[in-house]
């Protein structure tokens, strides 16, 4: 297992990391709203009870409410079909122990810090949805279900400014916290994304 913080690493990437260029992002109709259509496909498919419970969740992710751990924790808790999730109490590891998520008497701390920062009107929309998803994915704040819970973050950013994709699929790759250029590109995507109209 690594011995570098990747929580660290990010931490420096996302202060570093040119937000101001992500593309502007347009609120036009779309045939549909790509989270939901890729529950009631390929995860349905593969597990109707996750399908289910992603979907339960989903519905909860789409109102305008504060972006806090709480509400993470309320769309774990459906997710996960656990009565409590509390915030991880060890480091956290992901990608066979590739990337270490160390865990400080700050952490949460910063993890609220940062997510209060998606509603920083001076960046673009693109960048903040981007920045949420990866501070969820490298703060790991949970033991299970963080990319679940990454993904509904974004289109919870997105879904407050009355933005919906028309399709997920392929915000779902891998994504390395020493990676800036990777932490641009997603929000680059997610602008590509939302200039088609399925």
């Amino acid at each position: 297992m690594t011995a570098t913080d990747s929580l660290s690493t990010w931490l420096c990437v996302r202060g570093e990391a040119d937000w101001r260029q992500a593309p502007t992002l347009r609120r036009e109709p779309t045939a549909g709203d790509g989270f939901r259509a890729w529950c009631e496909g390929p995860v349905r498919q593969r597990d109707p009870v996750r399908a289910k419970r992603l979907l339960l969740a989903h519905a909860d992710a789409t109102r305008r409410a504060r972006l806090d751990f709480a509400l993470l924790a309320a769309w774990q808790r459906e997710v996960l079909g656990e009565t409590e999730v509390p915030f991880r109490a060890n480091d956290a590891y992901a990608k066979a122990g590739r990337e270490r998520y160390g865990l400080t008497p700050s952490t949460q701390a910063d993890f609220a810090a940062c997510l209060r920062e998606a509603t920083d009107s001076e960046l673009p929309l693109a960048a903040r949805a981007a920045r949420a998803y990866l501070d969820v994915a490298f703060f790991h704040p949970f033991t299970d279900g963080n990319a679940r819970a990454a993904l509904l973050t974004l289109v919870h950013v997105l879904a407050r400014e009355d933005i919906v994709l028309p399709e997920v699929g392929p915000l779902q790759t891998t994504r390395y916290a020493d990676d800036p250029a990777g932490a641009a590109d997603l929000a680059t995507l997610i602008g590509v994304l939302n200039r088609r109209r399925c």
